[in-house]
């Protein structure tokens, strides 16, 4: 049976944000605050307050798309990819880029922070080169 067939959802939408500068390549919830981070095909990563609709913060480091990010569940870490084939770990506290991992030869496509990132401090990622990658962030 048709999905449509077994749901019967009215779906309401909440808000609508605008980046003005550039096409959305990549979103995540932070896991706690109300914020929303986007990152943007001109290479800039925004952090958005959903509550009021408003850019409270952007970073920017990446040369081109940035088409992965992802918040850490717990500390106050974003994980970015992007066409310049770097992962970066930012400080979202310190408003700064912490590191950036190398070692991608092509694309990163998506970058993720183990859902345990506590005892598992891993960051995973896709690339256009065919490799995933999985690196601890802690013994670079």
């Amino acid at each position: 049976q048709p999905l449509e067939g077994r749901w019967n959802i009215k779906t309401t939408m909440l808000t609508k944000f605008e980046s003005k500068s550039a096409r959305v390549k990549g979103l995540a919830f932070h896991p706690v605050r109300p914020w929303i981070c986007a990152s943007l095909h001109n290479g800039v990563i925004q952090l958005w307050d959903y509550r009021v609709g408003t850019v409270i913060d952007r970073f920017e480091e990446h040369d081109g798309p940035v088409r992965g990010v992802d918040f850490h569940l717990h500390e106050p870490l974003i994980v970015t990819g992007g066409d310049d084939y770097k992962i970066k770990v930012w400080d979202y506290k310190l408003r700064r880029c912490l590191f950036t991992l190398l070692g991608h030869l092509d694309y990163i496509r998506t970058v993720q922070f183990h859902p345990n990132a506590t005892q598992f401090p891993w960051i995973l990622s896709a690339s256009d080169d065919q490799t995933l990658r999985l690196w601890d962030f802690q013994k670079r």
